[in-house]
């Protein structure tokens, strides 16, 4: 009988096996995560979880506003045909609004026939260009794929110059400053279009390259970066201006004869940022005939106008449409922040960058109200700043809530077709 109960327990596994099998798999988890460096692990987290919630948050909300009578608004029609047409799976094709579709259109458009839409700079649209192939085709998809990579390495480097900037020296509380920075670039108001089929992920991935590079001294880099930082947004080329300020701040602000010397023979590569908008003029006149047909486009299809950008934000606050003057009050609260929070000497070139994202939206009149609060979210020095102040015992928590409702309401807005509010 003992032979017999020996012989039938050997075909079944003991239950000390499972122990030593969940130990492997728990070994083996342990020795994958010790391979990803310590910035990434966290930061795919991050990215990942962000996708998963935002996505499904826009499911729900545009699930219950289907039952809404009017929706989508009769403006907003075309759009939601435009989105189908993308995906018919909702958590894929509401990261589509009105400028996704017109970058698909320059994505498809052929090099070798004429060329009449001048009004946006092309480096995004063509990145989609040579990846469109790879997935069936789908421009708009390829789209995507490039703002959401940029995405990612835009985390990646708002956790190392964040750490760099917020000036812990322990190591530890670097990389705690790091997290905050990144999660503070996620709250601000309108964050979740760095998920969409638009330019803001890619232009900040871009311009947080170019200031980290150039916290490093590696300026041959920070103009390279800075060349394709100019060819993706008109406002890129000005950020010469801030990078060239890190430079001063490298050698003491000194501007006596020798130190001219030494800007010129490390600082020269500066000089490829406006190249690259030089480039995108190039372009304009080698297709179009003429150098300022990107301002010209501007003019004839939005009315867009150089002005006082004080003028036009005075304007706003003062009139009569509550839209403009929300959207302009947030403008001047991001102001506000930077200019308390970074009035250090050593920070001076995130405040002249902060001060020109604002700014010069601003001066293109008063046909940048409806677009205000995407082109805001450039200004990442001021989530900079929110996680300095986070430190504070018990301002974290309140920060985050205040911010993570506020983008809330306006992810909602976004959903719900009102997206001129945003966009």
């Amino acid at each position: 009988m003992a032979d017999e109960r020996r012989a039938g327990t050997t075909d079944v596994p003991g239950p000390d096996l499972r122990p030593d099998a969940r130990a492997r798999l728990a070994s083996a988890g342990r020795r994958l995560a010790a391979r990803i460096p310590p910035p990434w692990g966290f930061v795919l987290a991050v990215f990942v979880g962000s996708k998963v919630v935002l996505s499904l948050v826009g499911v729900l909300v545009l699930t219950a506003w289907d039952g809404v009578p009017g929706a989508p608004p009769a403006d907003e029609a075309m759009m939601r045909t435009q989105q189908d047409q993308v995906s018919s799976h909702r958590w894929v094709s509401l990261w589509f609004a009105w400028d996704s579709f017109l970058y698909d259109h320059l994505a498809r458009l052929p090099l070798d026939q004429p060329w009449r839409d001048f009004g946006f700079p092309l480096l995004y649209p063509f990145l989609a260009r040579p990846l469109a192939p790879l997935l069936g085709g789908h421009t708009a998809w390829a789209l995507l794929v490039v703002a959401n990579v940029a995405l990612l390495f835009q985390l990646y480097l708002a956790y190392r110059l964040g750490g760099r900037l917020l000036g812990a020296d322990d190591p530890g509380e670097a990389g705690a400053d790091g997290r905050r920075a990144v999660r503070y670039l996620l709250l601000l108001p309108t964050a979740f279009l760095f998920q969409a089929a638009l330019t803001e992920s890619l232009f900040i991935c871009l311009a947080l390259a170019a200031f980290w590079y150039a916290e490093q001294r590696r300026w041959l880099l920070v103009g390279i970066v800075g060349y394709f930082l100019a060819m993706s947004r008109s406002v890129g080329f000005v950020v010469v201006i801030p990078l060239a300020l890190v430079l001063l701040r490298q050698h003491g602000w000194r501007l006596d004869p020798r130190s001219l010397g030494r800007y010129l023979r490390q600082g020269w590569p500066l000089l490829l940022v406006p190249a690259g908008w030089l480039t995108f003029m190039a372009f304009c006149r080698w297709q179009g005939g003429d150098w300022f047909a990107y301002q010209h486009a501007q003019e004839k299809g939005w009315g867009i106008k150089v002005q006082n950008p004080l003028g036009v934000a005075g304007s706003a606050l003062v009139g009569d449409n509550s839209a403009n003057a929300f959207r302009v009050w947030i403008a001047v609260a991001m102001l506000l922040v930077a200019v308390v929070g970074l009035r250090r000497r050593a920070d001076w070139p995130y405040l002249a960058y902060t001060v020109i994202v604002v700014l010069v939206p601003l001066s293109m009149g008063p046909p940048v109200y409806k677009s205000l609060l995407r082109y805001l979210l450039a200004a990442f020095p001021v989530a900079f700043v929110l996680a300095r102040w986070a430190r504070r015992p018990g301002l974290d928590g309140w920060l985050t809530a205040g911010l993570a409702l506020l983008q809330g309401a306006l992810f909602a807005v976004w959903l719900t077709y009102w997206t001129h509010l945003i966009i």
